[in-house]
This record gives C-alpha cells, structure tokens and sequence, in this order.
C-alpha cells in the first residue's frame, strides 16, 4: 500500500471516528419520547390505533403495542389485557423499552357514585388499589364482613405492610398535574356525558354488592371502579412517569345504569383530544 493510500484511509477512518459519535448524538437530541395509551381489551384500544398517522403493530409475549405519532409526535398504544398483574408487566414493558414521556391509562368503568350515569367520564384525580386489604382477627365460626376490613398501603414500608400499622391506609396514586390540566381544557369538548375529577378504585374483584360499593365510595370517595388503573398508576410512580386515569362509566348498579359497550368508543374519543392538548403543552415548552 503506497503511502498516499495509508494517508487516505487513515483519514478515511478518523472522519468516520469522528462524525460517528456526532450523528449518533444528533440522533439522542432530536428524538422525542413517546406517550403511551393504554386500554385492557381491544375494544378499550383498537379504535385508538386506528388513529394512529404511520402505526406499526409489535407483539411483545401476550402484549400487543402499536407505534405511531399523532399531530408529529410519537405515541404508542398498548393492549395490557385485563386485570392488576397484566398491566403491572404491560407498563413495565412500556418503561424499559420505550421510555415514555407519560403514560395515559383508559377505558370503561363501573360506577360507585349515584350521581354519575353511564358515559359520563371520570378523571382520575388519584388511582387507589380496593384489592390490598387485611381481615380482623376471627374464630372459626364467627363469619366474615368486608366492611370491617382495613387497607394495607404496599409501598409505605419495605417489612410486613400486615403488621406495620402504619400502612394501614389506603395509598392514593396522584394524577400528573400537566396532563391534569389537558384533561380539564378538553372537558368543555364531550358531549356524551360529563366530565368529572374524582378517584378510581381498582383491583381483580368484580364488585355487585351495594353495600360493599357504598363503603368504598363513603370511606374512600371513589367514583367507579375496574381493573387496571392502580395498578399502572403504581407501576409509572415506581419509574417516575406522568401518569394520569380516565375512565368512563358503562354501567352503574348504583343507580340501574345499564351496560352499554359502546362508551369505550366515547372515552377513547375523549383521551384522543386530552393527547393532543397535552402534545400543544409539550411543544409549547420548547
């Protein structure tokens, strides 16, 4: 190799040394980190996918994601599937591979308000967990009575939460104040129904008694309950995501609301203008 070659290809090399790094960082700065919408069952989340400008499907174990962007920015939707642990792992998932900017968890809900009536929506100004309870001490004989039943907070010590009595509250998972103030600038816009700020109660327990439902919205002001949000909601607290609930009512025993699946289609509509107000504040911020 004469050393002119040498020469070329040693610069040659050096240029590549060089501008490598500088293309990966331009890269880093340019990215935007995607905001995640999460529905349990396909009717909570293939009608927002479909909303989606250039979406992608990407299958990952059980869970499905599709990847898009909406008014330019990135935004993932996720099918967690039902209950408390899918969406435990769903949002963790969501955390370590796509490192999100918030996380929005949506669907239906059954009401424990009388107030409330099926396709009015509930923003959830706190997510709490109705599973994490501990039962007084009773013989063999003596029955049992949930209302008598105190609530264990699961991250308030890292010992027994059943024998510290200081976990004996109900933990309350706080909704992001910035995607907050989206959903109440987008409130005006639904039509279906109102839109209220109240408190989300979940766990895997599907809850018919009256009585049980009254005790949970007396003690612990919660306006519907399902399956999923707490869970999420503990999960994002864990890697410090934005998160916030919205939920809306497709039945309320309550009052004799009566199921209607269609208000799936109704909240989905609605989180869809909470997104893009929440995207208008994020570029507002640049």
């Amino acid at each position: 190799m004469s050393k002119l070659s040498l020469n070329l290809n040693t610069a040659l090399i050096s240029g590549l040394a060089i501008f490598a790094p500088l293309h990966a960082m331009a890269n880093t700065e340019t990215s935007q980190a995607p905001i995640i919408i999460q529905g349990a069952m396909p009717v909570e989340a293939e009608h927002f996918a479909a909303k989606l400008e250039n979406a992608k499907e990407r299958q990952i174990g059980e869970w499905r994601f599709w990847q898009g962007t909406v008014d330019g920015y990135p935004v993932i939707v996720s099918e967690t599937l039902k209950g408390m642990s899918n969406v435990a792992a769903a949002t963790s998932i969501a955390a370590v591979e796509f490192k999100p900017k918030a996380i929005i968890n949506q669907g239906t809900a059954g009401g424990h308000d009388p107030a409330l009536h099926v396709y009015d929506i509930v923003v959830g100004k706190y997510s709490v967990n109705l599973g994490a309870f501990k039962t007084p001490h009773k013989l063999q004989g003596a029955g049992s009575n949930s209302v008598e039943w105190k609530p264990m907070d699961l991250l308030a010590s890292k010992g027994s939460a059943g024998e510290d009595k200081n976990a004996h509250s109900i933990r309350q998972f706080a909704a992001d104040p910035l995607l907050m103030k989206a959903a109440e600038q987008t409130m005006p816009s639904y039509t279906k129904g109102k839109v209220v700020e109240g408190v989300i109660g979940s766990a895997d327990v599907w809850n018919s008694e009256l009585d049980r439902i009254r005790f949970f919205h007396e003690n612990f002001n919660t306006s519907v309950e399902e399956m999923e949000t707490a869970s999420a909601a503990q999960i994002s607290s864990l890697f410090n995501i934005p998160f916030i609930g919205i939920r809306v009512l497709s039945n309320n025993i309550t009052n004799d609301g009566k199921y209607d699946a269609q208000t799936g289609i109704a909240c989905q509509d609605y989180v869809y203008d909470v997104l893009k107000a929440y995207i208008k504040q994020i570029n507002a911020q640049k």
